[in-house]
């Protein structure tokens, strides 16, 4: 199993303290939502899960796999797959060595670009040569998380990957996530500002401010008008 459980985390900025105890659950085969509105801890919470920034308190597991103890690379190794706020690509370098750059964490015998990344992202297959600089935002963002499926992750992390992005490549990469999600293979984190678009991917909801969770729920059990109310404030 695949589920990640974060219990009690704090982490700190100098001398200024972020994250207020905060916990969260992602179920193997569901969309988790983080909500909330700019600088309240949510990306400041995945940068403590994928080993960006440490955290001072409590714990993060991803099945058995205590993920505190892991550097970076050995959390990509768990199966932490991270796709950060502006993508994060390598401009210079062409699609195809983009995504290759996923194989660092992989035994040498498992370097090679599925054939499932060609059918979730297909306009990828024709930009291969092409730097990735070159693509538009939206492209960008479909190597990006391309780029992570590769690294075979049994934990996907995207942080706000509708941002700037045209309509109908907002549409594809929901219907890449509802895909994912299908597999029942993963657990998925989604942060996210576009409400209307992240409540019909998600199964549950975590709602943030000032560094503290302040709503968690299921989406059966949820009050959506509410929840559009708290992540406004």
């Amino acid at each position: 199993m695949s589920t990640l459980v974060a219990e009690n985390i704090t982490l700190s900025y100098g001398a200024s303290q972020i994250l207020h105890g905060v916990s969260l659950e992602a179920r193997t085969g569901e969309v988790t939502c983080v909500m909330g509105p700019n600088g309240v801890g949510k990306t400041s919470l995945l940068k403590a899960i994928v080993g960006v920034h440490p955290f001072s308190g409590g714990a993060i597991r991803l099945g058995e796999t205590d993920l505190g103890k892991l550097s970076g690379h050995q959390l990509a190794r768990a199966g932490v797959g991270y796709v950060p706020q502006g993508r994060m690509i390598f401009p210079r370098l062409t699609v195809e060595e983009n995504l290759k750059s996923g194989f660092a964490c992989l035994p040498r015998n498992q370097w090679r670009i599925p054939d499932r990344v060609f059918e979730l992202f297909p306009i990828l297959a024709d930009f291969m040569g092409r730097r990735g600089g070159d693509l538009s935002g939206g492209q960008q963002q479909q190597l990006a998380i391309a780029r992570a499926l590769i690294t075979k992750p049994r934990l996907l992390i995207l942080d706000e990957p509708t941002e700037g992005i045209q309509p109908n490549v907002i549409q594809q990469i929901g219907d890449v996530i509802r895909a994912l999600k299908e597999e029942g293979q993963m657990s998925i984190i989604l942060v996210e500002q576009y409400f209307d678009w992240a409540q019909r991917l998600s199964d549950s909801f975590t709602v943030m401010r000032r560094g503290e969770v302040i709503a968690q729920t299921r989406k059966d059990d949820a009050n959506i008008d509410q929840l559009r109310r708290l992540i406004s404030i």
